[in-house]
């Protein structure tokens, strides 16, 4: 399987709603993740708490989608450009448009950069 076809299983496993599931399988032990304001998360454990506190903060999920994914075979990269619109459970609602860049080694994602629209 070369890397677009993981991202491709990554993203249908999510839209799925297998967040944590395609987490478990896709991510390294050593993952690191940075968030659009810069924040560095290191680990998986700590990165799958991060998810796991995301999920419990959603009331309903409106809608979702992917506007273009890509990979480099050769440098190990993809890139997913992706959108989320949901109504937590304190009543806001909210459309979260990002992109995510990942490093691949192997099978497992080891780095994650997010660039999205920042509420406020």
């Amino acid at each position: 399987m070369n890397l677009l076809e993981k991202e491709q299983e990554l993203q249908s496993m999510v839209s799925q709603g297998q967040m944590l599931e395609a987490f478990d399988k896709f991510y390294h032990e050593n993952v690191v993740m940075i968030e659009g304001d810069g924040i560095e998360y290191k680990g998986k454990a700590t990165n799958r708490k991060r998810n796991e506190e995301w999920l419990d903060m959603i009331a309903e999920m409106h809608g979702g989608g992917i506007g273009a994914m890509s990979a480099n075979e050769e440098t190990g990269y993809t890139m997913t450009e992706s959108w989320v619109d949901v109504s937590f459970k304190n009543g806001n609602r909210m459309k979260v448009e990002e992109v995510s860049v990942k490093k691949w080694d192997g099978d497992l994602i080891v780095h994650e950069r997010f660039y999205y629209n920042a509420p406020g």
